[in-house]
């Protein structure tokens, strides 16, 4: 059960979401966009400007997450119909949240894959969800929900089954429409590295409660209690590699307090 979760993000601010699977991070995100079951009791409040998403109708809030809210999954092999192809249900979504003609949707969905550096892109919009891979379909979706330009973007493990190359390519893209379109983002993830490129501001999450939250350095630096601690403590190493291949001339953190 998650308790007494709360917290903010801001217009051009990224919220980084930290910790192992289990945490409830991906679960409060679904709460607040209301992609639970009914098994799921959700109580509390949860507002994107003026709207309080808990409490309007179900059409609308349909409507909000395809246009100004904008949330990739961690599974894509889930989000696709395995029944239609990929431009066919790239250009439902073009078709139903964006003001496109149907003579512009097609090349909007080429440009799309383009942008996710997807090549022989009018052979892929002509696939099937199960004849591309789950790192192809993942940046799909990705693009898809870039190419809305949403107020806000819930990114659920958004990078975990792309190769490191294309997820440093991506994270720039994911850094350009925060900074250009002043997108806000709720990005979720257990890698610290990820988080490190692209958060202003970070929250730790251990047994569904908050344990920490503030920048990302006083984080780092200044754990606050002994599970902060431990999660630093196994992957600064690889955050330190993963900053030291993507960006060789850029200083990583090394020393800091520990409890």
């Amino acid at each position: 059960m998650v308790d007494n979760v709360s917290f903010s993000v801001d217009e051009g601010e990224c919220l980084g979401i930290l910790d192992e699977s289990g945490s409830g991070k991906s679960m409060t995100c679904k709460a607040f966009l209301r992609l639970l079951d009914r098994s799921f009791e959700v109580d509390g409040t949860a507002r994107f400007g003026e709207k309080e998403l808990l409490s309007i109708s179900g059409e609308e809030i349909r409507r909000l997450r395809g246009s100004q809210i904008s949330m990739i999954l961690q599974n894509p092999m889930a989000c696709f119909d395995p029944l239609y192809r990929i431009g066919d249900q790239m250009a439902e979504g073009f078709f139903e949240h964006t003001s496109l003609g149907r003579g512009k949707i097609r090349t909007k969905c080429a440009e799309t894959l383009e942008l996710m550096r997807i090549q022989n892109h009018d052979d892929v919009l002509e696939k099937y969800p199960h004849q591309l891979s789950g790192g192809m379909l993942q940046r799909v979706m990705i693009g898809l929900a870039l190419a809305m330009e949403p107020a806000l973007i819930v990114a659920d493990e958004p990078t975990t089954a792309i190769d490191s190359i294309t997820q440093y390519e991506i994270l720039q893209e994911f850094l350009r429409i925060k900074n250009e379109c002043r997108t806000a983002m709720i990005f979720i993830s257990h890698d610290l590295g990820v988080i490190s490129q692209i958060a202003d501001r970070v929250i730790v999450m251990h047994d569904a409660k908050i344990t920490q939250s503030g920048t990302m350095l006083d984080v780092l630096n200044n754990p606050a209690d002994a599970y902060t601690n431990f999660v630093i403590e196994k992957k600064m190493a690889v955050m330190n590699k993963f900053l030291q291949i993507m960006n060789p001339t850029e200083p990583v953190v090394r020393e800091r307090k520990t409890v």
